[in-house]
């Protein structure tokens, strides 16, 4: 196992850390459950070779993530990690919720500390929010008392809002969503480099972008990854592209089988900074613009066209229809656009064609129409036309 070490932790910590948001799962009558026996088997045999860093969160599996957990890390296990879990910020409406959920995710995960304690997926909105309610002053009084080691957060946002949090305290960590195809969105590496500038180890979410970097993979990139000189899956090139920068402490794998975590194991054994020369970099951006050449909607999320005063999340849409060109997943996009964006009122159907969107597109996207597309195609009632 390759570990890093960062002055700002008590011992060094392994560059893979098992994510605790897919673990395995059963089925019973009453729905999908989690398999506690199996996870707990597994988070136990991930420790057992090698892995120190556990991450979970308040809402992972219906709350039963932590419990789970707390469970696998009994036996002397607890003393052999790095525990990591999240405050469930979008929940806190006064300071005193902080202290309340941080207590009950203690108990749940049967331990007197938590190692690594985040601000769970802030953006601009809820900084500001937590703000008002002198966060800041919660995370650094449960430090005084012992409740947590090392204060944290993770970021769901763009670049802007990364900078102006990552500049409003002396950070521990931050956690942020980076991958091959993520590299200019969200925090960016950009960020990334930014927070190493300032001495703040980043842990890496989504490496494999909700596993579509890892399954369905399109002919062209089978063929570009063919034409390196050693011979690697798309999982380990995945990894490979990440670990490569010196900023980053741990890479979470949301593993929800054994033969993932086996595998990952491997592929860790001696995964080391600054390891990719030129014609590999040069091959990871081949396979990046052979996804790049599927999108069929070319928004750049600019977000330019927000807000729309029916409250339609274009991007997100046209994210939808791309992704399911991009990664081969139909499915899980139309599934998306029914659980998050219908049934939140988001949706394209809430269009009036104002055309106040389209004049403030850069690209010049004919966006009514290609609303109208998306709606048809994230549904299931048509093809999506090609141009």
């Amino acid at each position: 196992m390759e570990y890093r070490k960062f002055n700002k932790y008590d011992k060094p910590v392994s560059l893979f850390g098992i994510g605790c948001m897919r673990l395995p799962t059963i089925q019973t009558d009453s729905g999908s459950v989690v398999d506690e026996e199996k996870s707990i088997e597994m988070i136990r045999y991930g420790i057992d070779h090698g892995v120190n860093y556990i991450d979970t969160a308040y809402p992972y599996h219906n709350g039963e993530s932590e419990l789970i957990v707390g469970k696998a890390l009994k036996d002397g296990y607890r003393d052999r990690t790095y525990l990591a879990t999240k405050s469930p910020v979008w929940n806190v409406k006064k300071y005193e919720d902080m202290e309340r959920y941080l207590n009950e995710q203690l108990k749940k995960l049967q331990t007197v500390c938590i190692d690594f304690y985040l601000l769970h997926a802030l953006n601009k909105s809820r900084w500001d929010s937590l703000t008002k309610l002198n966060v800041l002053d919660f995370m650094e009084k449960a430090k005084a008392s012992g409740k947590i080691k090392y204060i944290c957060f993770s970021f769901h946002d763009d670049y802007n809002a990364f900078k102006e949090i990552i500049d409003a305290y002396d950070w521990d960590m931050c956690q942020i969503q980076m991958n091959i195809m993520d590299r200019d969105e969200q925090a960016t590496v950009e960020g990334l480099k930014y927070a190493g500038e300032k001495n703040i180890p980043v842990v890496i979410m989504e490496p494999l972008k909700g596993g579509k970097l890892a399954n369905n993979i399109p002919d062209e990139v089978k063929r570009i990854y063919g034409l390196a000189k050693t011979k690697r899956t798309p999982v380990e090139w995945a990894f490979r592209w990440l670990y490569n920068f010196p900023q980053v402490a741990v890479i979470l794998s949301g593993v929800s089988s054994m033969e993932q975590l086996k595998d990952n194991l491997r592929i860790f054994e001696n995964a080391k900074a600054n390891c990719m020369d030129e014609e590999e970099l040069a091959l990871v951006e081949k396979v990046r613009q052979a996804y790049l050449k599927e999108v069929k909607i070319p928004c750049t999320g600019c977000e330019y066209c927000l807000p729309c005063p029916q409250g339609v999340s274009i991007p997100r849409i046209f994210d939808h229809v791309n992704s399911a060109f991009m990664y081969s997943s139909e499915k899980d996009s139309q599934n998306h656009y029914r659980q998050f964006l219908i049934n939140n009122g988001t949706d394209a159907s809430k269009c009036v064609e104002c055309g106040q969107c389209e004049s403030a597109c850069p690209q010049n996207i004919p966006i009514i129409q290609k609303l109208k597309e998306s709606h048809i195609f994230l549904t299931g009632q048509g093809d999506f036309p090609d141009d």
